[in-house]
């Protein structure tokens, strides 16, 4: 069995084993990454040799952590990453190459119905009625988008969002809020199965799930970088921020909004950014904090769409795909039930 990781920004980890009676045999792990000593490699095999086929991603890294030397050195890898490279080759795991990936793409829609669409293609994963899916989202109206469990009317100005006509909804995932003009921003959704992250932490899925981006965004002649916990940023400031949420079924949700462009102030009337949240920030201006992607690639809004979804197309597997009638019945309702009601609104006042 083989199985392989690449670690976002790092290297790639292969291991081939077998499974004896139920334990780990035969292993040997390979990759480009860099290891001192020479022979520290023979303590990383013998690690996981004989242990069980059924242990987690922690427990055979944690085995591979004690049977190091204290001189041993590794660079571009870890040993979490060799103990996710055990797990796809035992077909716990799954890799990128695993799967065919749907792109869907639809016209613009209500604030509420993204976040509803999103629900309902996460459950569909879920229900395994359909596979991994790249949505782009077309905006249909101004929003704030808040956080699952931020307060309302901490993170709101009534009076600024009324003045601007702006629609605010409430996510299912967690993380800050999100100011939302048609033809201002990039918003997209990952949905994936559980396999895909199977052992990864909270903090290094965001990494992997947006390497992919990372790439597309040097197509377009900038340079990012991911940013601890859930930011995309260039040496000119923060480009997207990202959210996640983990349903009961397994299925990941993973989206992302980028500036392509900001009105910036009219930001900060409908927005209340206040002086905790810019205590670790560097600056005093969420102004400064942002730099769209207009600016640093003079490309138009569809243009970068188009770019990001070539250069997805270039490293997996896709096809071409749309909301199902059953999605699309099954997000009416939740807009009906839920992302347009106050209830679900106002939950955190």
């Amino acid at each position: 069995m083989k199985g392989e990781y690449k670690v976002p920004g790092g290297k790639l980890v292969a291991v081939d084993l077998e499974v004896a009676d139920g334990a780990l045999s035969s292993v040997a792990v390979s990759g480009d990454f860099f290891l001192e000593p020479d022979d520290a490699l023979l303590d990383i095999n013998g690690a996981l040799d004989g242990m069980p086929a059924s242990s987690s991603v922690s427990v055979l890294g944690a085995s591979i952590t004690r049977a190091l030397r204290p001189d041993a050195t590794l660079v571009g890898f870890n040993a979490e990453a060799v103990a996710i490279a055990v797990r796809r080759a035992l077909g716990h795991a799954t890799g990128w190459h695993d799967h065919t990936f749907e792109i869907v793409h639809d016209g613009p829609q209500s604030p509420a119905m993204h976040m509803a669409l999103d629900q309902a293609i996460s459950e569909a994963v879920d229900a395994g009625t359909r596979g991994p899916t790249l949505r782009i989202w077309e905006w249909g109206a101004p929003a704030v988008v808040i956080g699952s469990f931020q307060s309302l009317k901490n993170e709101v100005d009534p009076a600024g969002a009324e003045k601007h006509g702006i629609t605010v909804v409430r996510r299912v995932s967690g993380g800050g809020a999100m100011f939302i003009e048609p033809g201002n921003t990039i918003t997209y959704s990952l949905t994936v199965p559980a396999s895909l992250v199977e052992g990864l932490s909270f903090e290094r899925s965001y990494a992997f799930l947006d390497d992919w981006v990372l790439g597309a965004l040097a197509d377009v002649g900038v340079a990012a970088t991911y940013q601890p916990l859930n930011d995309i940023a260039s040496p000119a400031g923060k480009i997207a921020g990202a959210a996640q949420k983990r349903f009961v079924g397994g299925a990941v949700l993973h989206h992302v909004t980028m500036a392509y462009d900001i009105d910036a102030d009219k930001m900060l009337e409908v927005l209340r950014i206040g002086r905790e949240k810019m205590s670790d920030k560097g600056t005093k201006s969420a102004n400064k904090r942002v730099d769209p992607v207009r600016s640093q690639t003079g490309m138009a809004r569809a243009e970068v769409i188009e770019a990001f979804k070539a250069h997805f197309r270039s490293r997996y597997t896709t096809t071409e795909g749309s909301v199902t009638d059953a999605e699309r019945a099954r997000a009416d309702e939740l807009v009906e039930t839920k992302f347009s009601t106050p209830e679900w609104t106002a939950r955190v006042p």
